[in-house]
């Protein structure tokens, strides 16, 4: 299988939540590996959780995610850059 990816996965395992609902909703997942454009979810459901979320991870890093893809218990996002990080103005 080829790995398409631009930017280096490294492993981890941290804790973390999915949050979303304008912050009325939240689910546990964990963080199985994380570069700089995205991260790998593992959960208990993939059912109900939304196209976009914050990724709040155990280590108090937060994200704003865009799905990239979803199986039954694991979810791949792409971090969503905001115009200051990408020098956009």
């Amino acid at each position: 299988m080829e790995d398409r990816r631009r930017q280096v996965r490294r492993r981890v395992l941290k804790g973390g939540r999915i949050v979303f609902n304008e912050k009325a909703s939240s689910i546990d997942c964990a963080v199985r590996n994380v570069s700089d454009d995205g991260a790998h979810l593992q959960v208990e459901s993939a059912l109900g959780i939304p196209e976009q979320f914050a990724l709040v991870m155990s280590d108090g890093r937060s994200e704003d995610c865009v799905v990239r893809f979803r199986s039954a218990k694991a979810i791949g996002t792409k971090f969503q850059k905001s115009p200051e990080d990408s020098g956009e103005r």
